[in-house]
């Protein structure tokens, strides 16, 4: 096997929870809280309705799969697959530079709500796949060569899920062949008007991958050498690159870099929030007479540099549009997933302050990168004043992490609509704990609505 394919392998057969830091073990236990309240406020969404529909009156088979909030079991890559398109939902979500690795959680909760798999076992197959998504996201450079992140979803689920079931290291060098070769997606899934598939795409990675893993577990052999063979990933897409080294290989662990949202929305977005929010209580919104953003160029790029972001007409195009994420914080303060319903999207009165913002890259904002977050924003009013506000790291960036109170907050936000307060509290607690639990079951019922 090449040299990619046998360090995933072997760190993904071999890491168990005494091999886990108490720092990975708390930052792991954090990520879960926040994908489990993210799921939960999108325990109804359209893709999870779809999934059920196509998924109804089918019998689990030998890998069963328990669809969280709701005790149906279904093929594993199924109810994986129901599980993470409701923690993608909102774009709530972390993420790591690339994408969000806990978009491969998915089939992990689903396995673990039908059998029984305890605390620790599960909190070592999240790392694998954490620190497996990290290292192909950093090395790989695919976001920058035009793909998307599908790619270290799907290979990082599917090792994740080969540690959870305790396959062999050649089992798990054939999962992560299988999904190497199959799984390279189009970025266009986030470009110009974006629909629903914008946050199903990486649910969809994920089941591929964990269907590979279940037909690694059954003796198909995939290739070993799909990063360095012949027409492979190396040759046709990225060229050689090399991952950081594992802990088996002397590295560290990195899942506390896996950055936690205050808002629901794309990352890049997150401190156009907090800019607006601190200008709102500076200004009177009528006065303004232009409005300049700077920002890196990715961020323009991605949130700023197509018509469709000056005329969002669904969710998925607003929280991945830095005019309406500005205009609608200034004007209504903090935003929530109701900033996004379609009467507030398509809200004719935003339209003008919207068409007042400018968004620049910015030199000085990009040298930042990769180790800082910022944008600088300055409002010009009609009076000839000025106000300017710049925001860097902001709350959930790892160099100003979201305390267990922010995780709570953000976690009861979402919950209690769906399950009430008492459930919420009684939830955090036993989840808090998740490293001592015997079974997950009776955690996961706890979220049943």
């Amino acid at each position: 096997m090449d040299r990619i394919t046998g360090q995933i392998a072997n760190f993904a057969h071999g890491l168990s929870f005494g091999d886990l830091t108490g720092a990975a073990v708390d930052a792991a236990t954090q990520r879960l809280i926040d994908a489990l309240g993210c799921a939960l406020g999108a325990h109804d969404c359209q893709p999870s309705v779809i999934g059920r529909r196509l998924a109804a009156g089918q019998t689990p088979g030998k890998y069963s799969g328990r669809t969280l909030f709701a005790d149906d079991h279904l093929p594993l890559e199924i109810a994986g697959f129901i599980n993470a398109t409701m923690i993608r939902n909102f774009d709530f979500n972390d993420r790591f530079p690339g994408g969000h690795p806990s978009d491969g959680l998915g089939a992990h909760l689903a396995l673990a709500g039908a059998g029984g798999i305890d605390g620790k076992r599960f909190l070592a197959a999240m790392v694998v796949t954490y620190e497996i998504f990290i290292r192909l996201s950093k090395s790989s450079n695919l976001r920058g060569r035009g793909w998307d992140q599908g790619f270290a979803v799907a290979v990082s689920a599917a090792a994740g899920m080969c540690n959870l079931l305790g396959l062999s290291v050649e089992q798990c060098a054939h999962a992560v062949g299988m999904t190497a070769t199959a799984s390279v997606p189009l970025r266009v899934t986030r470009s110009g008007a974006l629909t629903s598939w914008k946050n199903v795409a990486t649910a969809f990675a994920a089941r591929n991958g964990t269907f590979a893993a279940l037909l690694a577990a059954e003796g198909m052999a995939g290739i070993g050498n799909a990063f360095e063979g012949r027409k492979g990933l190396f040759e046709n897409i990225t060229g050689p690159f090399e991952i950081d080294p594992f802990v088996d290989e002397g590295g560290g662990f990195m899942i506390d870099q896996v950055l936690l949202k205050y808002w629901p929305l794309e990352t890049n977005g997150q401190p156009v929030v907090w800019a607006a929010l601190e200008l709102r209580d500076r200004l009177d919104p009528a006065g303004i007479e232009t409005i300049e953003v700077l920002c890196d160029e990715f961020t323009r790029f991605e949130i700023a540099s197509e018509p469709e972001k000056w005329d969002p007409q669904s969710h998925e195009t607003a929280d991945h549009s830095l005019p309406y994420i500005f205009a609608r914080a200034l004007l209504d303060g903090p935003i929530t997933v109701a900033s996004f319903d379609e009467e507030a999207v398509r809200a004719p009165a935003l339209r003008p302050l919207m068409a007042k913002i400018t968004v620049t890259a910015d030199a000085d904002i990009e040298a930042m990168l990769p180790d800082h977050m910022a944008v600088r924003v300055s409002v010009r009013m009609r009076d000839g004043t000025t106000h300017e506000v710049e925001v860097i790291d902001p709350l959930g960036h790892p160099n100003n992490p979201m305390q267990v109170s922010d995780i709570e907050k953000k976690f009861i936000a979402q919950g209690e609509p769906a399950i009430g307060a008492e459930r919420c509290r009684a939830a955090l607690d036993a989840w808090w704990r998740v490293q001592d639990a015997a079974d997950l079951r009776p955690l996961i019922a706890l979220l049943d609505i």
